[in-house]
């Protein structure tokens, strides 16, 4: 079994810790010292190894910059009450990265390789984890081909990168939405489902169009007909209806979010009961005029709970109630903070600790 110590560390001369603001950090814009990197060439992955975080010299002819073979995901370290370094349930990250990978025609990558490889790179980089209330240590590990070449091909070589990031909330305000009813994210049978580079830059025309009209993101919709709801542009989207928690099924167009399935199996313990299915926008808007829709929020690695505070359907704003301490939403996201500081018991076993 490879250990964490057996992984080769180059460190940094002089750390970038002392330039950093932790109280105003915002969301991605602080890279930590290090950065962990594994090449995958003659069919198997190489023994990563840990070097200062910088630029890579790389080909103009590199096969993903011409066809896209490069996938990615997010999830987030902390510092429990106990001082430990866990990092929130990254084997469930590994079992849907390997979902993307196999999707892109990309080498998987076993959860020993995955495991070790961000313990080795929290651990060494651990004084960029931040304790300020509602920060984390967010870590992005990331495959791309690196072949180059210019032909119409799988590659058969890639990088495998893992950066971390120390970072605040995602979204500090409530969020105001616009339903998407002419453009696409993603269509059945095609990528929705996996964390692709090209559903997000896919996405990005559609969300600045609306951001330009003064909302935050769109709320995706079905691509054949528009009728029902997918997820949010950052997020899956959860709603409180009818009193119970609903939220659209997962299907090959939406990505099964990891803390979209914490909050589900957490549902039943905060005594709501819980439906995935198919959610119409004609039904939300019933909901909006009935009262019965009393809280929308999205879910995400990098928002974990994100207030909505409008939703546009058919060009007509509605308004959702103000949350308070007794929201769903709000409890949810206390019992997640909960169980990832130690203060509630990890009874899933969700929290990895690095030792």
């Amino acid at each position: 079994m490879m250990l964490t110590e057996s992984i080769s560390i180059e460190r940094v001369k002089k750390s970038r810790l002392s330039t950093i603001d932790f109280s105003n950090l915002g969301f991605g814009n602080h890279i930590s010292d290090h950065m962990l990197v594994a090449d995958y060439k003659n069919k198997s992955w190489q023994e990563p190894k840990i070097v200062p975080f910088g630029d890579m010299p790389m080909s103009p002819a590199m096969l993903s910059l011409h066809y896209g073979q490069t996938i990615f995901e997010g999830m987030k370290a902390f510092k429990n009450t106990k001082g430990e370094i866990i990092i929130f349930r990254p084997q469930r990250h590994h079992q849907r990265m390997n979902k993307s990978l196999a999707r892109m025609c990309m080498p998987e990558l076993s959860e020993e390789l995955f495991l070790q490889s961000l313990s080795a790179l929290t651990e060494v980089d651990s004084d960029w984890i931040p304790t300020q209330e509602g920060s984390s240590l967010y870590l992005r590990p990331f495959v791309f081909a690196y072949e180059a070449k210019l032909g119409v091909k799988i590659a058969d070589e890639y990088k495998f990168i893992i950066i971390t990031s120390p970072v605040g909330p995602y979204f500090a305000k409530p969020v105001k939405l616009k339903v998407e009813e002419e453009y696409v994210r993603a269509a059945e049978g095609g990528t929705g489902f996996a964390k692709c580079a090209g559903n997000y830059g896919g996405a990005f025309y559609p969300t600045m169009l609306a951001q330009k009209q003064g909302f935050d993101q769109v709320l995706w919709t079905d691509a054949k007909e528009h009728k029902y709801i997918d997820e949010s542009g950052a997020m899956n989207i959860m709603f409180v209806l009818n009193g119970k928690l609903v939220t659209p099924q997962l299907t090959t167009s939406l990505l099964d979010g990891v803390t979209r399935d914490s909050i589900l199996t957490l549902s039943s313990s905060l005594g709501i009961e819980k439906e995935e299915r198919k959610v119409s926008i004609a039904e939300i808007e019933e909901g909006f005029k009935k009262g019965t829709l009393t809280e929308a929020f999205g879910v995400g690695t990098a928002a974990v709970v994100s207030t909505v505070a409008s939703i546009s359907i058919h060009g007509k704003n509605y308004e959702l109630p103000p949350v308070n301490e007794k929201s769903f939403q709000l409890r949810a996201k206390k019992k997640l903070h909960d169980i990832r500081l130690g203060i509630e018991p990890d009874v899933h076993g969700w929290n990895y600790i690095v030792k």
